[in-house]
């Protein structure tokens, strides 16, 4: 249900709100199939504006965004979808009810007094985390960039915080607290444990499919009537390819300055130092610090003398005399490194207490020269040189594809070979084919899918190490595949389609000989065509539940009436099922029985989302709305390319 919530909030900011604000708008809306069409109200009728909701005006523009945001978040699951086949799935009453509802509860909200304040709206802004920096906390020029990129301004996306924020006020409290009466629980509680008998006969589309050819007259009009079922997907080259830093050739070697100021840069790198490992005590005094010094000086061991005491002893190092005073004080570093290797160092006072340390390992390094090292910085400088040297010329490269280059102007220049890909859809495979597209492809694919022909770009394929240049060569919008080039397959759906009206009419047969005394069996026997034995079904809910996903037709057994009969399409005109229940078995249930406490929970959640879908369609009656079909249309139209 909460992902119903989200989608009610669904506006041209939805975009960034996604980003992470959703989870709060989530809140706030309950349902996103409620009516919203009220004909009470005016104030759309022959202008750009689809839909009213009070003072508040939904025009063309919200739609088309809104549309466009849909499908945006459709293609996260379905890379291929084109919004022909979303208009064609019913999506765009869905999206304008949805931008309606919110309208109207924001404006009923405010109308009765609802405010969401400056400061609210700033404390919600700065957890979105797509405006976090790099220290994980609101960054004005993250938030700058982002509207830049989106085209948004700061005021239209405060607003739509705010406008979220005033739902939640409205909505919560309508949807908090839903408490479902012992004895309802109880009723619901008994239907989770009935069970039920009955028959399902299947009528295959197949079995009553005609065996000719249809005339073309028949096969065009059904070709025209189910257009949508033909849609191709969009199909683009792509023309690329990938180059590393061989293309460089050789880069100028670091200069004797270069490595001179290298070495200053660095020269405490290369300065002597010593460090030193101990095995470490820590006592609260002096004075236990000092007896214990004697003990290891009459010959017993630090570990020992710390194991009678109830103590312990720690190895620290290998660590230099800066570090070690910065881990306990620098009169203990002071001492720990004036003793001798294999010696005890004078007690002294840190910061956990007094320090008892014995000198395990004294570790010197002596200081190096510039001649010592001038070969190594070399090399390092020279990697370090033709890695920027790459960078720079990836840069060059985006810079000389904003001015104009093409893609064969670059591949000239770098000495490299270009590919071209098949023609490949948005979900990464070569189109009417098993393959995928090259691997190299994968990080540039959607991106690529956005570009327009002869608009080129780099990309890095591994950072620092490889890039790929790439641009489209070739688009094939989604159309309607011509009649032509797929005649079987539409031969093929005409013929099934055919079936399925017969097997229609044989089922309306079969129930007719039900309801007039024979059983299933014999209703289907009696049938010209040699159907299959109808399937008796005996089982509860609680198995149902099981089983996971419930094939339509047992959801329509338990559906229906004792000793009633219904028939259900299959999907994709596959034919038509005729099911026949025969018994209910309603087993009682006890008042303590568990299932009646886990029954009224999962109520109380579903009636807490009824209540806020009655509270919406209340504040759509009071504030008034109206669509205004025929914008609708013309926001369709532009959509799918049929604008005029």
């Amino acid at each position: 249900m909460l992902h119903l919530f989200r989608k009610i909030f669904q506006s041209k900011f939805g975009i960034l709100l996604t980003l992470g604000f959703l989870a709060l708008i989530a809140l706030a809306f309950a349902s996103s199939d409620i009516v919203s069409n009220n004909p009470t109200f005016g104030g759309v009728a022959g202008g750009d504006q689809v839909a009213v909701a009070g003072k508040t005006k939904i025009s063309a523009a919200d739609l088309r965004q809104a549309m466009n945001s849909e499908l945006d978040r459709r293609r996260q699951q379905q890379p291929t979808l084109t919004m022909q086949a979303l208009v064609a799935n019913g999506a765009t009453k869905r999206v304008a009810d949805q931008l309606v509802q919110r309208a109207a509860l924001v404006e009923w909200g405010r109308k009765y007094g609802l405010r969401a304040g400056k400061r609210l709206v700033d404390s919600e802004l700065v957890k979105i985390p797509a405006f976090f920096g790099a220290n994980g906390q609101f960054d004005q020029n993250a938030f700058n960039a982002i509207l830049a990129r989106e085209g948004l301004t700061e005021a239209s996306v405060r607003q739509d915080i705010a406008s979220g924020l005033v739902g939640q006020q409205v909505l919560v409290p309508a949807s908090h607290g839903a408490v479902v009466p012992q004895a309802l629980a109880r009723q619901y509680a008994k239907l989770l444990r009935e069970r039920r008998k009955g028959d399902i006969a299947e009528l295959p589309s197949a079995l009553f499919a005609p065996k000719g050819a249809p005339s073309d007259a028949q096969l065009s009009a059904y070709y025209t009537d189910h257009g949508n079922d033909y849609l191709r997907p969009e199909r683009r080259v792509i023309r690329y390819a990938t180059f590393g830093e061989d293309v460089l050739g050789d880069v100028p070697a670091p200069t004797p300055a270069q490595v001179k100021a290298r070495y200053e840069q660095d020269k405490a790198q290369y300065a002597a130092k010593e460090e030193r490992t101990f095995t470490q005590m820590v006592v609260p005094t002096e004075a236990a610090a000092k007896a214990i010094v004697d003990e290891l000086n009459g010959g017993k061991s630090l570990a020992a003398s710390a194991r009678e005491k109830g103590l312990s002893t720690t190895t620290v190092g290998p660590v230099g005399k800066t570090a070690f005073a910065t881990q306990s004080s620098q009169a203990v570093a002071d001492a720990a490194f004036a003793a001798a290797e294999g010696s005890l160092a004078k007690p002294a006072r840190g910061n956990l207490g007094w320090y008892v340390l014995k000198v395990d390992k004294v570790a010197r390094q002596p200081g190096r020269s510039l001649d010592d090292v001038r070969a190594e910085i070399a090399k390092t400088l020279a990697e370090e040189q033709r890695r920027q040297a790459f960078v720079d010329m990836a840069s060059r490269i985006e810079d000389e594809f904003d001015e104009g280059s093409s893609i064969d102007d670059v591949a000239k220049e770098l000495k490299i070979e270009l590919k071209d890909t098949p023609p490949l859809t948005a979900d990464g495979r070569v189109y009417g084919k098993a393959d995928t597209a090259p691997p190299e492809l994968a990080s540039a694919l959607k991106t690529a899918f956005e570009m327009q022909e002869g608009e080129p770009q780099i990309a890095e394929v591994e950072p620092g190490k490889t890039f790929l240049v790439f641009g489209v060569s070739d688009i094939t919008p989604s159309a309607v595949a011509p009649l032509a080039e797929i005649r079987d397959d539409v031969v093929a759906d005409w013929r099934r389609s055919e079936g399925a009206k017969a097997a229609k009419a044989a089922a309306d047969r079969i129930m007719k000989a039900v309801d007039g005394g024979k059983s299933l069996a014999e209703a289907v026997a009696a049938e010209k065509v040699a159907l299959p034995r109808p399937q008796e079904v005996a089982m509860g809910r609680e198995e149902l539940a099981r089983a996971g996903q419930v094939p339509p037709v047992l959801a329509l057994l338990f559906s229906m009436a004792q000793g009633t009969t219904k028939r259900l399409e299959a999907p994709r005109n596959q034919g038509w099922f005729v099911a026949h229940l025969e018994t209910i078995t309603l087993p009682d249930v006890k008042g303590d029985d568990p299932i009646i406490a886990q029954t009224r929970q999962q109520l109380a959640s579903v009636f807490g989302d009824e209540y806020a879908e009655q509270f919406v369609h209340a504040a759509m009656a009071d504030v008034g709305t109206e669509t205004n079909q025929a914008a609708i249309d013309a926001v369709v139209r532009q959509l799918t390319g049929q604008a005029e």
